[in-house]
């Protein structure tokens, strides 16, 4: 392992994981390729765009001459692919996109991939793909009920890397990661999403009766899982990245606002989502036994969340305008003025 092309790298967990990786190991190669659409920004990655063992390199992964390019050009013995439609109200309102990037994306990394010989592939999907989980908590055995747009693409793309693996010989990893949440993550989901709202004192569309539960998990710790299982992770195998912190929708609602200090009155509960998902849960105990240990636990992690929202407005607000504002109409508007 030595070159290492990080598709989506510019993302949210993407760009985390670039970071990590960077720092940790001067002597790795790490080119961040990216389409940059709406929720990939170059400025998750400005602490890194200086380092020696950076490069940055614009594409898409369902283009097959983009990819094949930036794999013989670097040289990539590594490919560890975030790039991801990843919203589920997106994928409700325009599945095609998503099939394009989770599903033909993945297939062509996997090809030319495996054409120009590259030693380790990792794919990085999520917990939705396990669909709703009434109790317990899902194991890397459990089927597919995949029940968001979203969450088929993704589960797609996952049995198209075992498919590769098993019919080619490909040394293919999977990791699903719960819940994510931490700085750099676009304004879409409810983290950032309720606390950027709440900061201008606008109100809070929470759906349904807000009992949805979710497992948390911080994006440094997600990182650090997904550069565990890439070393150490068994060929063919996937592995649950769980926070194993779960909580209801609104108890994290309120508690975004007792951080800032915002009143509850702010909540609003409108009509729920299309095939809203109740709860995720994951035992994380295989990736625990490659040696993954998260280092946040929720109260900490979001309390740092919250903070670095205040903290670096210049970030965010630039991003709530324009096409952001057209999807917030269409998404929200409606639904606001339902419960008025």
């Amino acid at each position: 392992m030595r070159n290492i092309l990080v598709t989506g790298g510019a993302g949210f967990i993407g760009s985390a994981f670039v970071r990590h990786m960077v720092a940790r190991y001067p002597n790795y190669n790490i080119v961040c390729f990216d389409k940059l659409t709406y929720a990939g920004n170059i400025d998750n990655l400005l602490s890194v765009s200086d380092e020696a063992n950076y490069r940055f390199e614009r594409g898409d992964v369902a283009t097959r001459s983009a990819v094949s390019r930036v794999l013989r050009d670097y040289h990539i013995d590594t490919v560890v692919n975030f790039a991801a439609e990843s919203h589920v109200d997106r994928s409700i309102l325009d599945p095609d996109a998503f099939i394009h990037t989770d599903v033909v994306g993945v297939y062509i990394l996997l090809d030319e991939g495996r054409k120009h010989g590259i030693e380790r592939f990792c794919q990085v999907s999520t917990d939705e793909v396990y669909g709703d989980i009434e109790d317990g908590a899902s194991l890397e055995g459990d089927r597919f009920l995949p029940n968001s747009p979203y969450a088929a693409s993704k589960a797609a793309g996952e049995l198209m890397a075992r498919a590769y693996h098993v019919t080619y010989g490909m040394d293919a990893v999977i990791t699903r990661g719960s819940n994510t949440y931490g700085p750099y993550q676009y304004p879409e989901k409810l983290v950032p999403f309720f606390t950027t709202e709440a900061i201008d004192d606008r109100p809070l569309p929470l759906y349904g009766d807000g009992r949805q539960i979710r497992d948390w998990l911080y994006v440094d710790d997600h990182a650090r899982g997904v550069d565990c299982v890439l070393h150490f992770g068994a060929a063919g195998q996937a592995y649950n990245l769980a926070g194993e912190n779960q909580r209801f929708n609104i108890d994290v609602t309120r508690r975004i606002l007792d951080l800032l200090g915002k009143p509850q009155s702010l909540i609003r509960h409108v009509p729920d989502r299309e095939g809203h998902d109740r709860r995720y849960a994951m035992s994380a105990e295989k990736a625990r036994a490659l040696g993954w240990r998260r280092d946040f636990d929720f109260d900490t992690g979001l309390e740092a969340t919250v903070r670095w929202y205040q903290e670096n407005e210049w970030w965010w607000r630039k991003i709530k305008t324009g096409e952001y504002l057209e999807y917030y109409q269409q998404q929200y508007a409606g639904r606001l003025a339902a419960q008025e």
